[in-house]
């Protein structure tokens, strides 16, 4: 099958589960279909799927990320010792771990085409990606924690894990208690990747954009929580601070500087 067919095949069988849409046609726009089945994969419930559903949907995220550009921890320059400043697309960088930064019920965005960094991570690994939460959180048997984190595989991200963490909202004053929860979480991510053997893993900009914690002291608090946790703990983990905006990298470039 060619990228067209499997992306064809993935739309229809995806439009099956919605008896509302059994008469809406596939677009013949490439760029338009891509946006209908991120849709789709988006507003998907945790239900099973087929093995075959599952075998061409892998290798058809695969040979997209393919095609963006995979980018190995290997081929990034240190600023400082074991910590990393890349500014890119987390989905497509290739490390033991990547942090996403999640909601409360730990399923991901299901928001269709949402800009926000759950809802590309939930995309580009997968179906199996909000299984695996579903699974851990009907487990867990309430929402999780601010602060906390979960790990699951990162299926069809060049990745080997997924971090999830909860991060902070900012409803008006930054708070001292909001400062330790977003400290919490970096302290989270790298007790429970230690633990399972991780020896490098790349942090999102947790709680700044649509959680609206101001991105210059987010930046400060994770610089300065994951120094504490490498110093105190005696840690060699790898951390790749990975920022998506201009703004963000300017804010930390300076920091790690100055630092």
């Amino acid at each position: 099958m060619t990228q067209t067919e499997r992306r064809k095949y993935l739309i229809a069988a995806l439009l099956k589960e919605h008896p509302q849409y059994t008469e809406l046609e596939i677009p013949s726009n490439e760029q338009e279909q891509k946006a209908l089945l991120r849709s789709l994969f988006n507003i998907r419930m945790p239900f099973p799927v087929t093995d075959e559903f599952l075998t061409i949907q892998d290798t058809y995220l695969q040979e997209e990320t393919r095609k963006k550009g995979v980018t190995a921890l290997s081929a990034l320059k240190p600023v400082q010792k074991g910590i990393y400043l890349w500014r890119g697309d987390i989905t497509t960088l290739q490390c033991d771990g990547i942090v996403n930064a999640a909601n409360s019920q730990m399923l991901g965005c299901f928001c269709s085409n949402h800009g926000c960094i759950d809802n590309a991570i939930h995309t580009f690994a997968g179906v199996q990606l909000r299984l695996a939460c579903a699974k851990l959180m009907k487990q867990q048997g309430h929402e999780e924690e601010t602060g906390r984190a979960k790990i699951t595989p990162a299926y069809n991200l060049p990745c080997r894990y997924v971090l999830h963490t909860v991060g902070p909202i900012i409803y008006g004053t930054l708070t001292k208690k909001d400062k330790e929860l977003l400290a919490s979480c970096y302290r989270s991510c790298l007790e429970l990747a230690e633990q399972k053997g991780l020896k490098s893993i790349a942090f999102c900009c947790i709680s700044t954009g649509e959680f609206h914690f101001p991105n210059d002291k987010a930046a400060q608090i994770a610089i300065e929580t994951v120094k504490q946790y490498k110093e105190q703990m005696n840690s060699e983990i790898e951390v790749i601070f990975n920022v998506f905006k201009e703004l963000d990298y300017n804010i930390y470039r300076e920091l790690l500087r100055a630092d």
